[in-house]
């Protein structure tokens, strides 16, 4: 969308509201501590977000897969949180936390199926309430349409890669190209809409990349052709010490993972048009031919999944980096970047490979381990690194709280400003507590609950199962070996086990609501 076109769709960046009822940032919250962010006026927030994006392949995050200068860049001016979690690790779950701040059994997305109930209060709501300007572009994913925003345009469902149809407030179309750039063309066309703005905005910017199928741009299709990856330790994991959910799953690269989409040993989608279908084939037809000429099988050929598999997602990636690039640059050339608090994440971590898997929905680090990086400057000190316990549910009280406004009463997550300006809190919460709800389905991964600490990790496998696991992260960082049952560790599950039933009862759970559910949702 051609700029002139989006600002007369949008239509509201030349109304102003009083800012005298925030005066200052500088005040006091009740989660503790002095705010001060250092000027009089409310910031923009731009809040970046990938789908399926796993912190071992940023930069930042020390990745031994590829480079992100961009994302990086957000970490070096700002702030790079080691231990955000997310509550839920699927796509609809995790996206209704960040927007209500409440677990899945209290905002009724417990996985991919369930309809948002769009009247809840939201922050883009308590934002918009206060006089901002509010836009979303890009994967919503919660089947209802997006309330409390000015101005959406959201992908059907999970979109296209190529030539995506998009629905911009009620109305379906297609559009040209690349799903990534087709997004990023639009935001950078807000951001510069919004120079010199007498009104605060919020942009959420959630990306479709690197969701499966994992289809890069034209130009990044090739891109890590000549590149061997590192393999994870464990790639061939036996899940010898673990219980069943790990071994029953359905998300192997060996065993789910399949040749025809997913390694695009297919001809192009009919939904490309020729330029792509030619690019495809140009970098496709030559891995279909060597594949038909290998003759590969067993753990060969988990191994050629594994490495092709990287190349398209990690191609996708690089499209995400620019794209964050092109609207760092854009806040930069509008003089926008002063008073701009920009946050990058994913919805969830993903396993690349780690335990021999793709996908996500395990408590499993590389899935519950959200990349976060935010930047302010004047307020956030640059090169930061945090690492503090902080969860998805705290998104929107810390946008809020940077915004000078109180959460609602009923939130369940906190706000981490005073984390982000350098600042101690005393009393911030050591454990995260984590619930999976989406089995029977795709990749059947078993229901379960935990809770972590910095050290430990007790997760307990409920349903048509009743198993426990324990790690100790310090001496097992792979979580290879399920110590629930060792008497050396006897006392501190225990402990585990009292501090489970203590933060459920915080936040409103428990095993007797989880098989409550278990009967709606599977009768």
């Amino acid at each position: 969308m051609k700029r002139r076109a989006f600002v007369k769709t949008v239509g509201f960046a030349s109304l102003a509201v009083p800012l005298s009822r925030c005066g200052s940032l500088a005040r006091r919250a009740s989660d503790g501590g002095a705010r001060d962010l250092g000027g009089s006026r409310r910031p923009n927030i731009v809040f970046i977000m990938a789908d399926d994006h796993a912190s071992q392949a940023i930069g930042c995050y020390g990745s031994r897969l590829n480079q992100t200068p961009h994302i990086d860049r957000i970490a070096q001016e700002g702030v790079r949180f080691d231990n955000c979690f997310c509550t839920n690790a699927l796509c609809a779950p995790s996206r209704a936390g960040i927007l209500t701040g409440k677990y899945s059994h209290i905002n009724g997305v417990r996985n991919n199926s369930q309809v948002f109930d769009g009247t809840q209060e939201t922050f883009p709501k308590t934002l918009q309430a206060a006089g901002y300007e509010t836009a979303f572009l890009g994967k919503w994913h919660l089947t209802s349409d997006p309330t409390g925003f000015d101005y959406w345009n959201i992908l059907p469902g999970q979109g296209d890669y190529y030539n995506p149809d998009l629905i911009e407030m009620g109305d379906q179309k297609q559009h040209p190209g690349y799903v990534t750039d087709i997004l990023t063309d639009m935001a950078v066309d807000f951001v510069q809409a919004h120079q010199n703005p007498s009104r605060p905005f919020l942009l959420m910017l959630h990306h479709k990349a690197p969701h499966r199928n994992w289809e890069p741009a034209e130009r990044h299709m090739t891109l890590y052709n000549d590149v061997e990856f590192p393999e994870p330790p464990t790639l061939f994991d036996d899940y010898a010490t673990r219980c069943a959910a790990a071994a029953e799953q359905e998300m192997t690269i060996r065993d789910a993972m399949n040749l025809e989409d997913d390694l695009k040993l297919e001809p192009a989608p009919d939904r490309l048009d020729d330029s792509q279908k030619a690019a495809w084939e140009a970098a496709y037809g030559p891995r279909r031919e060597a594949f038909q000429n290998a003759g590969l099988s067993g753990d060969a050929l988990v191994r050629w999944k594994y490495q092709h598999f990287l190349q398209d997602y990690l191609g996708c990636i690089a499209g995400i980096d620019e794209s964050v690039g092109r609207v760092l640059d854009a806040l930069d050339s509008t003089g926008l970047s002063r008073n701009t608090l920009v946050v990058y994440t994913s919805d969830q971590g993903f396993f690349l490979g780690e335990h021999g898997w793709f996908d996500k929905r395990f408590m499993y680090e590389e899935a519950l381990r959200m990349p976060l990086v935010m930047r302010l400057p004047g307020a956030i000190p640059p090169g930061s690194i945090n690492k503090d316990m902080v969860i998805n549910l705290d998104f929107g009280p810390t946008f809020l709280d940077c915004a000078g406004l109180e959460k609602p009463a009923d939130v369940q997550g906190r706000s981490f400003l005073s984390l982000l300006t350098g600042q101690t809190v005393v009393g911030w919460p050591e454990s995260i507590y984590y619930h999976y709800y989406e089995f029977p389905a795709i990749h059947m991964v078993k229901r379960h609950f935990g809770v972590r600490t910095g050290r430990y990790k007790l997760i307990h496998f409920y349903y048509d199962i009743d198993a426990w696991e324990l790690y100790d992260l310090a001496n097992d960082p792979h979580e290879l070996n399920n110590v629930a049952a060792d008497p050396a560790y006897a006392g501190i599950r225990s402990d585990l086990e009292v501090e489970l039933v203590r933060i459920q009862n915080r936040y409103g759970d428990s095993e007797e609501l989880a098989r409550k559910f278990v009967e709606i949702d599977v009768g």
